[in-house]
């Protein structure tokens, strides 16, 4: 037990749990969008509480940005101010679904006027990585149909591959295309990237520098999503995660938060085949929007909640589970990785916290420096950054 201890505190140390910058902004339902005090009023601010995240947690050093959402005229000077505030600039994700010319679809609509348009977008987002230093491009897209009929599905795949590989030629070297999928929504009789399996055939035809995303949201119910998770680490195609909570359908709620044990789940497969630590080549990210509770506490939370579910999948007794499955001993495999599942690992955590010099509860040491109040006050006036920002 002490060397699995051991181990979990030397990967939990490395553990990089990418944010979202749009976590920070004002976001609400699909019906409203609610405003909080203290939001931030453009990217810089949004990176340095970003950077809060991280000065509490210690596993939170990057930030993905979302473009046109994050636009600045000088994004070396962005990449600049993250690196001043201990923290870099991550994945740069694009957006084809807020322009009136997309309602058909962008990279698979029917005129080619609008897909030049979404593959310039998409090119200009590989420039920004470019200039920030980020390696990764994350590409979901909206695209699809709504009645039978509307568009041929097989065109629609053509014109997606045909941009894909236009993108594709453009990265440069340790650069990546993490292609993003989901069942459904806003699209509901067919979505063009719906699936993981779809999502890794283009991977695969692209090449090596493409990968897949998983989105714990993006699936129908009862989807086992650590089965694909184990499929795409077996062919080397699992690329990124977007972490998230749901409990109807793509919820964005906290992750840890609906089902705690599906995270375990998936840490464990994860584990298993040592890719949690920063050199895996597995970019984690939160995707969520905080509607209801505070901005930067929920972030914390959210990261606290990925530490706790992998603290529990690094202490699962391989050896034990290992013989137990080789035997077939159903009952015993399952109480292996129920102990770790159960095991109280907010003491492992605060233990090491203390270890690199953090506070052992981040939620309460946040609470107590005074930051909201401050952005609260310096941030009266001004636009607040949100959804369409």
């Amino acid at each position: 037990m002490n060397d699995r201890v051991t181990h979990a505190k030397q990967v939990l140390a490395s553990q990089n749990i990418e944010l979202p910058s749009w976590a920070f902004g004002n976001s609400g339902t699909r019906f409203k969008v609610f405003a909080q005090q203290g939001v931030p009023r453009d990217p810089f601010e949004k990176i340095a509480d970003a950077a809060q995240v991280n000065a509490y947690t210690g596993a939170a050093g990057s930030v993905a940005l979302h473009i046109p959402w994050d636009k600045v005229e000088d994004y070396a000077a962005l990449a600049a101010h993250a690196e001043a505030l201990g923290v870099r600039i991550g994945t740069i994700n694009s957006n084809t679904f807020q322009d009136d010319d997309y309602m058909l679809g962008s990279v698979c609509h029917p005129d080619p006027a609008v897909r030049r348009k979404a593959t310039a977008h998409l090119l200009e987002c590989v420039d920004i990585m470019d200039a920030t230093g980020s390696t990764d491009l994350k590409l979901w897209f909206a695209d699809g149909t709504n009645y039978p009929g509307q568009d041929s599905i097989a065109d629609r795949q053509d014109r997606l591959a045909e941009v894909l590989a236009t993108v594709y030629d453009r990265l440069g070297d340790g650069q990546r295309l993490l292609l993003e999928y989901k069942l459904f929504e806003p699209s509901f009789y067919t979505t063009d990237v719906p699936d993981w399996g779809t999502a890794y055939a283009h991977c695969l035809k692209l090449g090596p520098k493409a990968q897949v995303v998983i989105d714990t949201g993006h699936h129908a119910p009862g989807t086992n999503i650590e089965f694909i998770v184990a499929i795409l680490l077996r062919e080397g195609k699992l690329g990124g995660f977007d972490f998230n909570s749901r409990f109807y359908a793509d919820d964005d709620l906290m992750v840890g938060s609906a089902d705690p044990f599906q995270l375990f789940r998936i840490m464990h497969e994860l584990a298993s085949q040592d890719v949690v630590g920063p050199d895996s080549g597995i970019a984690y990210m939160l995707d969520q929007c905080h509607n209801i509770e505070a901005k930067i506490p929920g972030q914390i939370r959210s990261v606290m909640n990925v530490q706790e579910a992998t603290a529990k999948a690094l202490l699962v007794d391989t050896e034990a589970l290992s013989a137990a499955q080789a035997s077939g001993d159903v009952l015993e495999a399952n109480a292996v990785l129920m102990d770790a599942y159960n095991t109280d690992v907010r003491p492992l955590l605060a233990e090491l916290r203390g270890e690199l010099g953090l506070a052992a509860d981040p939620m309460r040491a946040y609470a107590a420096s005074g930051y909201a109040e401050a952005i609260r006050e310096d941030r009266l006036g001004g636009q607040a950054a949100g959804w369409g920002a």
